[in-house]
């Protein structure tokens, strides 16, 4: 075997790894060496005869597992983004070992004792801000990991923890293998009427690849509403189409929704063994919201306004559907979308298919989201073509700032493939560090529909906002500057990690963005003025579907963490229940994620914290409203922002960081606005 790339820091620019020599024998071993190498430090700091100083536990302690750390950051990059077999049963078997590791770790009565000693003494250290947040910071952690609990408590600890982290593994891997088997194959072009001519050569070219020669298929993305709803004028295919997507995880394509139901138990029970109602409690504990009661006031007041704006859209949809089809149609989930786009293309004289021309795939990328960051925070992006990615269509620019000084590297995978779960996501291969003297190297995922070959990638609307979104956590990982890597970029509480990367989806639609990248893909004129106010227009229609399909989710999401720790025999009777319960059960809007699918809850970080969407929003809502009130250029706006909270990462209090640019706490009615949720 070749020496094995991973053991030692690359000596690429930014320490990008070293993807070409990267081979899939590598990752066990690394992982392997990786632990005992960091197990192998801890010992040396508990078996040191000095008494515990900062330097010598906690800097200690953020210096260690350096080889484990570069290994995980590339391996479950590649999970997500381009998996394989192989890869699928390194991450089986790693991903309890790993959990029982971490356990090792927080477990450990003399380092737990080291860093307590610490705490109690942590008046008298002399430590300045950034470092007596860290040690604030540890403490929690290895008191919520279980360093209090007696032998037997922390051995089924260690044991839940396991069973937890092999159950994630197997949900997120039978998720992708659920919406693969759930591709749907057409017999007929007919079939695909209403489709753009681009989308009907991209079905024919996925279906020969999947050895359908002659036919047509359309895959499926990780939400319930497809949106080629939008588009499939036939009714039976767009039938099809929802039950497919509504089905996944709930048959024998992998029954995902049993698997989440044992893992809500055993969240449940390590939630009470660690002296907490459930799991929901435990979870909100260490975010900003601090307390269920905060986010159980929160979703509450707002759903009775979001179901009634959702009505009065079904009212309206239902009639346009039966003055055309009949006066006995009734509006099914599958039609909800392709009225909706009809009588938004009607009012606001607005075809979402006649948009994509103008939002081509590069000029959205350079002209507008490269763009607008140079003009809010002053960076330029420049495309490194001699750098490697981890697969041929990954792509590498390098960021330099507002001074020229080289700043980071920020890799670009836009395009869907059967080996890349759904959804959008940004990861860190390497975070910004001072202590470890590394600049930050960060991924954006996402799953474009990739035309056909020689073709432009024409995007919808929703592509561009998810384009800006998801470059907005990679902004908040760019910008990091901080001393220690347990603060770095994203490595803030989970429900204030959406905020800046909803934030940076206001540029999207900025007079002074937009026109710069909305231009016809094929004479290059801008998109014409009036359509820009339409568009506007139509943007705001449909509100009351969007914040019902995502507050279902949410409000699903905190109820199988609410519970105790008996899993429900009957996991979708349990979610019909949770819904109904809650008020929002409309059967012609699912829940943007059903428990079959719900990757971000059962195989990824958002357990009880998917209200975090909506709670990052009420400070989104604030902070568009206070970049937009005039007071100051937006290049100086822009340059506060960064400096007072996207530089910060974790290493100041979220809401002492947000009062510091906005001059104040967050208020919830600029939110109320936006969703149209006032009176």
């Amino acid at each position: 075997m070749t020496i094995n790339p991973f053991f030692g820091r690359s000596p690429l620019p930014y320490e990008l790894p070293v993807f070409a020599e990267i081979a899939d024998e590598h990752y066990l071993p690394a992982f392997e060496r990786g632990m005992a190498e960091q197990l192998a430090e801890v010992a040396a700091i508990t078996a040191t005869g000095a008494e515990p100083t900062f330097a010598n536990t906690i800097e200690a302690l953020e210096r260690s597992g350096a080889l484990l750390t570069r290994v995980s950051n590339v391996f479950f990059n590649i999970a997500s983004a381009d998996s394989t077999e192989r890869i699928e049963a390194i991450e089986a078997d790693i991903s309890p070992r790993l959990a029982a590791h971490r356990d090792a770790i927080h477990l450990d009565p003399a380092l737990f004792a080291r860093v307590e000693t610490l705490y109690e003494r942590r008046d008298e250290l002399d430590l300045d801000a950034e470092q007596a947040r860290l040690l604030e910071q540890y403490h929690i952690r290895f008191v919520r990991a279980g360093a209090r609990l007696d032998a037997a408590g922390q051995a089924r600890l260690r044991e839940i923890n396991a069973e937890l982290a092999a159950a994630a593994t197997e949900f997120g891997q039978r998720n992708l293998a659920a919406a693969n088997a759930a591709t749907l194959i057409l017999d007929s072009e007919a079939q695909l009427s209403g489709l753009s001519p681009t989308a009907v050569a991209a079905a024919a070219e996925l279906a020969a690849s999947l050895g359908h020669q002659g036919k047509w298929a359309l895959s499926l993305q990780n939400v319930s509403n497809q949106p080629v709803l939008a588009q499939l004028a036939d009714r039976e295919v767009r039938q099809r189409v929802m039950a497919a997507s509504l089905g996944r995880g709930f048959d024998g394509t992998g029954d995902n929704a049993a698997l989440a139901a044992r893992m809500a138990a055993l969240r449940a029970e390590r939630a009470t063994l660690l002296g907490y109602r459930d799991h929901a409690a435990y979870a909100v504990a260490d975010q900003t919201a601090k307390t269920v009661a905060a986010v159980e006031d929160m979703l509450a007041r707002l759903v009775p306004p979001a179901v009634a704006n959702a009505e009065r859209e079904a009212a309206e949809l239902t009639a346009a559907m039966r003055a055309e089809v009949g006066a006995d149609a009734e509006m099914r989930s599958w039609d909800w979308q392709f009225w909706s786009e009809k009588v938004r293309a009607e009012r606001f004289s607005v075809d979402a298919e006649a948009l994509r021309p103008y939002f081509e795939l590069e000029r959205v990328l350079f002209d507008g989201v490269f763009f607008a960051a140079e003009q809010v925070y002053g960076i330029t992006l420049r495309e490194r073509k001699d750098l490697i990615g981890y697969h041929p269509e990954v792509r590498v620019f390098e960021v330099f700032d507002v001074d020229g000084a080289p700043l980071g590297l920020f890799l670009g995978d836009f395009f869907t493939r059967p080996s890349k779960r759904g959804g959008a996501w940004m990861n860190e291969l390497v975070s910004q560090s001072a202590l470890l003297r590394q600049r930050p190297v960060v991924v954006n995922n996402l799953n474009i529909v990739k035309p056909p070959e020689s073709e432009p990638a024409l995007l919808t609307w929703d592509n561009v906002r998810t384009l800006f979104h998801e470059f907005g956590h990679a902004l908040h990982g760019l910008f990091s500057n901080v001393r220690y890597p347990f603060f770095a970029g994203t490595e803030v509480p989970r429900d204030f990690v959406e905020f800046p990367s909803q934030v940076n989806e206001m540029w999207m639609s900025h007079p002074a963005v937009l026109p710069n990248y909305a231009r016809h893909v094929e004479t290059g004129a801008p998109m014409p003025a009036e359509l820009v106010e339409r568009m506007a227009a139509a943007e705001r229609f449909g509100e009351g579907f969007r914040t019902v399909e995502y507050l279902a989710a949410a409000l699903l999401d905190w109820a199988w963490h609410r519970i105790a720790a008996d899993a429900p025999a009957d996991a979708e009777a349990f979610e019909h229940q949770a819904l109904r319960a809650a008020g929002i059960a409309l059967a012609a809007i699912p829940p943007r994620y059903r428990t079959g699918y719900f990757a971000h809850i059962f195989a990824g970080g958002y357990a009880a914290g998917y209200y975090s969407y909506i709670w990052s929003e009420v400070l989104d809502a604030d902070t568009v409203e206070w970049f937009a009130d005039g007071a100051a250029p937006i290049r100086d706006k822009g340059e506060t922002f960064r400096r007072e909270l996207l530089s910060r990462g974790g290493s100041v209090d979220p809401l002492t960081a947000f009062a510091a640019f906005r001059g104040r706490a967050p208020e919830v009615g600029p939110l109320l606005v936006r969703r149209g949720l006032t009176a």
